[in-house]
């Protein structure tokens, strides 16, 4: 299948520039450090446009454009070393989605945000409940691109024949309390190529 990029790269790439608190617990977490704690998305919230449902206002198949709001939560999670040579730190977090509607959850995702000091690489490794994980990487710093990994997607069967993620993309800024990202997650679904794409705001407040 070929690869379905449609998202344009707002944030350009850039050197480490980093806040000058970077260690905690003695572990050296580079960029991500700004990550820790709680945030929330501004008053304006966020836009997901997805694939329309069967029976959906939108239609099946169809752009499906849901605001939302959510919170993120960062922590710290533990080092890691691969193959004995891959030095790695790693930021577990939780990511909860709600429509503004009715503030129902329609978005629960579990990952890591994974820190390479040494060849200055960050990864987000997460899945969501819907039987598909992915691991996206890219250059470290205050604003990233990361994009899925060569073999950085699985899933169940079903979603394999039903709905297959094919690429995942994502621009992230962070500052010292504002957290903006934009991405695309590429699937195959209904029959057809399609660009889910998600986007916000969020601010630190703990």
């Amino acid at each position: 299948m070929k690869k379905i990029l449609s998202l344009s790269v707002a944030a350009a790439l850039s050197f480490p520039s980093f806040a000058e608190e970077t260690v905690i617990n003695g572990l050296d977490f580079g960029p991500l450090a700004q990550l820790v704690g709680t945030w929330k998305s501004s008053d304006a919230g966020g836009v997901d446009v997805a694939p329309g449902q069967e029976g959906s206002a939108a239609g099946e198949g169809a752009a499906s454009v849901t605001p939302f709001y959510e919170v993120m939560t960062f922590e710290v999670a533990a080092d890691a070393k691969n193959a004995s040579e891959q030095y790695l730190v790693a930021l577990y977090y939780k990511q909860e989605v709600f429509r503004k509607k009715d503030d129902s959850k329609f978005h629960d995702q579990r990952g890591y945000f994974i820190y390479d000091k040494e060849n200055q690489v960050v990864y987000n490794s997460f899945c969501v409940p819907r039987t598909t994980c992915v691991t996206a990487e890219g250059k470290a710093g205050n604003n990233m691109t990361l994009v899925s990994s060569n073999q950085g997607i699985a899933e169940s069967n079903f979603m394999s024949d039903n709905a297959s993620t094919e690429d995942f993309i994502m621009n992230l800024n962070i500052t010292k309390d504002r957290l903006v990202y934009s991405q695309t997650t590429s699937v195959e679904v209904y029959g057809e190529d399609f660009s889910h794409t998600d986007a916000s705001t969020l601010y630190k407040v703990k």
